[in-house]
C-alpha cells in the first residue's frame, strides 16, 4: 500500500490559490488623473489659499479625497496645507460667515412656507368636518 498518487501528475496544495474555472481576467485597476494640474511653480502649500480654498466645503470642511479625485500623496499634503494656512489665520476655521448667513436666511424662508402650509391644511381639515357635522 502506497502513496495515493494526484490523477493529474500535479500536486494539489489545499492551501493554495484557486483559479477561476472560466478564467475570467479580474478588472483592470486603472490610475485616474487628478484634477490638480500643477504647473512649474504651482505646489500645494498654506500660502497657495487660492488653490486649497478650492478643496474646501461651504460647511468650512475639508473635502473627502473620494470627492476630490486627489491622490494619496496629494490629498494629504493639501490638508497639512489647510491646517497651516488655518494655524497662520489666511483661512478661517469656519465657513464664511456671509455663506451661512444667506443659508440661513434660505431655511428661514423655507420654514416660513412649510409653516405656513401646515396652518392652512389644518384649518382646511377643521372646515371639512364642520361642513360634514352640518349636513349629517
Amino acid at each position: 500500500i502506497g502513496k495515493k498518487r494526484d490523477p493529474f501528475g500535479k500536486k494539489r496544495d489545499p492551501f493554495g490559490k484557486k483559479r477561476d474555472p472560466f478564467g475570467k481576467k479580474k478588472r483592470s485597476v486603472r490610475r485616474r488623473m487628478s484634477p490638480i494640474k500643477l504647473k512649474r511653480g504651482d505646489q500645494i502649500q498654506y500660502r497657495n489659499v487660492w488653490l486649497i480654498s478650492r478643496f474646501i466645503s461651504q460647511q468650512g470642511k475639508i473635502v473627502s479625497r473620494r470627492m476630490t479625485r486627489l491622490t494619496l500623496k496629494q490629498q494629504r499634503l493639501l490638508t497639512i496645507a489647510i491646517k497651516q494656512a488655518r494655524i497662520l489665520s489666511l483661512l478661517s476655521f469656519h465657513a464664511n460667515e456671509k455663506l451661512l448667513e444667506k443659508k440661513r436666511r434660505e431655511w428661514a424662508a423655507k420654514n416660513k412656507k412649510r409653516a405656513f402650509r401646515n396652518k392652512s391644511r389644518a384649518f382646511r381639515n377643521k372646515n371639512r368636518a364642520f361642513r360634514n357635522r352640518k349636513k349629517q
